[in-house]
């Protein structure tokens, strides 16, 4: 167990956690001790029975948002609390890009950014395009703002 994942990006709060996306090759290095995955049936199909370490999913079909707020903001809570555990982490959709950056986005919030500089940094530090749609930014900040 450690907080040392290839690829993993440091928020702000100096906890680590890994965004890639799962249509990638899969990074070298060490398993996480637990991931979180954002996508329908049809990805979890084609990428679950790889896994085997702990892991969630949320329903967040492509370019939206996901089918239940309440229990995405769980879960994305409950990927922070294991990064600042120690545990090695890791988020990903099948791009990497917008539903992760989305996510980073969240995890910078709850390390203190407010929901604007939260955006900025996941696309200063993870990939330029994160948070790819208008819809995906006012979910940003509609996570900060149930703390």
């Amino acid at each position: 167990m450690g907080n040392s994942l290839p690829g993993a990006v440091e928020l702000p709060d100096g906890i680590k956690v890994r965004g890639r996306g799962l249509g990638r090759p899969w990074p070298d290095g060490p398993s996480p001790d637990f991931g979180l995955y954002l996508g329908g049936a049809k990805l979890r199909r084609k990428h679950d029975h790889k896994m085997d370490w702990e892991r969630a999913w949320i329903r967040w079909p492509d370019f939206l948002l996901p089918t239940d707020w309440a229990d995405a903001r769980r879960r994305i809570v409950d990927l922070h609390e294991r990064a600042a555990r120690g545990e090695g982490v890791e988020v990903a959709c099948y791009g990497g890009v917008g539903r992760t950056g989305t996510v980073l986005s969240c995890l910078a919030t709850l390390s203190g950014l407010s929901a604007d500089e939260a955006v900025a940094w996941a696309r200063a530090n993870h990939d330029k395009r994160s948070v790819e749609t208008p819809w995906q930014r006012r979910w940003v900040g509609w996570f900060a703002r149930q703390a």
